[in-house]
């Protein structure tokens, strides 16, 4: 990237105008509002620097690989807020602006556009309510800003109505000149011609001097101050080129590398909006069972996947243009895979606090696109054996968090042993192509301590507890419930419970943790509330059935007062961690 010799307004303008200068995908539909436009007029008349700018110069046999849009010169807030897409067939060299598309749009909507934004208490369909308005200078006065100071004085530009301007001249208090008239001052002398013709050398001697000066300033400025400043990136590959974008960006509301790819495909896709139909098919994902909180990279990375790409890496080459037009004729598929993937996860008991990587959807979704997406999957006996292998490799990789670091080491295998012929959900080949590897899925002793530390609210809990509950039907509300109520474990409660106070710290570093959770359903946990465990069980549960229940809870066979909390929390996670090690293979 090297600085280049600085360029006029007029230069740039003009590049403009022949669609020498684009703007890449990347940028966001943004037009500056009437006041920044003005303020950047007014810092160029006043000699303020406004910044460097940042280019990307493409080569001619390489700008069919992005889409490129031109630049906003007819800004209409309701009709015409969109850059039209450039047509860079048979084009020369073009330019994308990575930093500074407001900046050269208000100078373009200024000086050869126009500006149309809406009355205030007009209704949005009246066609009166958004005028077209141009950028004019008043050559007779500056105006005062308040804000900045008593003797502050800005050069006053206004957008106008054609008719507003038409006021200017004689004895009025303002001579409003057409901004885009100063383009065809091409000489010096066409200045005086022009305050000559309209009478302005002949205004009180403090006005004439003001417009005389001013216009000279504004040709001044357009014509001939090299106040483009720009460095020049000639590296092509897109990656580079979008993280430089991110960086000088980063002083405003910061892009992702998602939002950018997701610009890409936009830009690429021939009959659908990719930026409409995903962000708009997280909203329904999300909208699932109790929730989640999926983004555009799983809908992004999955599409990736879906459409079996050798690459599955998120950089910009894997969005190209011939794979993403793979990827929107494929988007029937792959938007009802995922549908059905996190159908399936919510009825599996999993929100959005409890699927602690988003990532780990995927392998089903692709599963069930290979599997022919079959109706009602999630329900259907025929597939009971299936739900049940994704069940718990859905509980194992989040217990183990495979997902986390680069889960590209974990798809790409997992995709290869699903690719192959099957007549089920291949959990035991998963496993062993992954083992030995950094994301295994074996679990050892330590593991399973791991999991007994648990606490109440942390996302890995539910799925430990999933593993000792395996015959619940989760479409049904479960909650995870304190056996012994917390609310009896503050120390004022806990002392006139006559607890020892050697006791009440181990009372309340283990109120959270695993040993003393349970998954109940929703409404026996909301019945049960904050009454003591022993009694709860003896009003509840009948004689006949306390053995099982306490073989399904993993209840003691001891004293369950509050007061042998201690020795029941031993207890129960001697239980726990037998059967984990038995559950898990360990």
């Amino acid at each position: 990237m090297a600085f280049q010799t600085p360029i006029t307004v007029k230069d740039a303008l003009n590049n403009i105008h022949s669609k020498k200068y684009l703007l890449p995908a990347i940028q966001r539909e943004v037009v500056w509002d009437v006041d920044q436009i003005t303020l950047l007029f007014d810092s160029l008349m006043r000699d303020y620097p406004i910044g460097s700018f940042l280019f990307w110069h493409v080569d001619k046999k390489n700008t069919d690989r992005y889409q490129f849009y031109e630049f906003m010169r007819d800004y209409h807030e309701r009709d015409r807020c969109h850059n039209p897409k450039a047509n860079v067939r048979g084009q020369d060299d073009i330019v994308g602006i990575l930093d500074g598309q407001q900046r050269l749009t208000s100078l373009y909507i200024g000086l050869k556009g126009t500006y149309a934004y809406k009355r205030p208490r007009k209704w949005r369909d009246n066609p009166n309510a958004f005028p077209t308005r141009r950028l004019y200078l008043n050559l007779l006065a500056p105006k005062a800003n308040d804000d900045a100071g008593e003797n502050v004085m800005f050069y006053d530009f206004a957008f106008l109505t054609d008719d507003e301007a038409k006021g200017s001249g004689g004895d009025g208090e303002a001579f409003w000149f057409k901004v885009s008239d100063v383009l065809d001052f091409t000489e010096q002398f066409m200045v005086n011609d022009y305050l000559i013709e309209h009478g302005l050398m002949n205004r009180p001697k403090e006005e004439s001097q003001f417009a005389n000066r001013t216009l000279f300033k504004l040709r001044s400025v357009v014509h001939e101050s090299k106040v483009i400043n720009f460095f020049l990136e000639k590296d092509e590959r897109l990656d580079k080129v979008l993280n430089i974008f991110i960086r000088v960006n980063s002083g405003g509301t910061v892009l992702s590398y998602s939002d950018l790819l997701l610009s890409i495909a936009t830009a690429q896709w021939k009959d659908r909006d990719a930026r409409e139909e995903i962000t708009s098919f997280v909203d329904e994902l999300n909208s699932i069972g109790d929730g989640f909180a999926f983004d555009k990279d799983l809908v992004l990375k999955s599409s990736l996947v879906l459409c079996d790409f050798a690459d599955i890496a998120f950089k910009v080459d894997n969005f190209n243009k011939k794979n993403m037009l793979t990827i929107e004729s494929q988007w029937e598929e792959i938007s009802e895979a995922l549908r059905g993937a996190v159908t399936l996860v919510a009825g599996l008991g999993y929100n959005r606090d409890t699927l602690t990587a988003n990532y780990a959807v995927i392998p089903i979704a692709y599963y069930l696109k290979k599997l022919g997406l079959p109706k009602n999957f999630d329900k259907s006996g025929k597939y009971s054996g299936d739900r049940s292998a994704i069940r718990r490799w859905l509980i194992l990789s989040l217990v183990k968090r495979v997902f986390g670091g680069t889960p590209d080491t974990v798809l790409r295998p997992v995709r290869k042993v699903l690719g192959e012929r099957t007549d089920a959900f291949p959990l035991t080949k998963i496993v062993r192509e992954l083992k030995g590897s950094s994301k295994s899925m074996i679990c050892t002793k330590d593991d399973v301590e791991s999991m007994l530390s648990y606490r109440y609210g942390q996302g890995y809990t539910f799925s430990t507890l999933a593993l000792l509950y395996p015959s619940l039907d989760f479409r049904n509300k479960f909650h995870i419930d304190h056996v012994h109520p917390r609310s009896q474990f503050t120390l004022p409660k806990l002392r006139k419970r006559g607890i020892p106070e050697s006791d009440l710290v181990f009372y309340q570093e283990n109120v959270e943790l695993l040993p003393n959770l349970q998954l109940m359903e929703g409404i026996p946990n909301q019945e049960k509330g904050c009454t003591d465990f022993d009694k709860w069980l003896e009003d509840n549960v009948a004689a006949r059935d306390l053995a099982d229940y306490r073989v399904r809870h993993f209840i003691p066979d001891t004293n369950l007062s509050l007061k042998n909390f201690r020795r029941f929390t031993e207890v129960r996670k001697a239980k726990m961690r037998e059967e984990l090690r038995k559950v898990l293979g360990v």
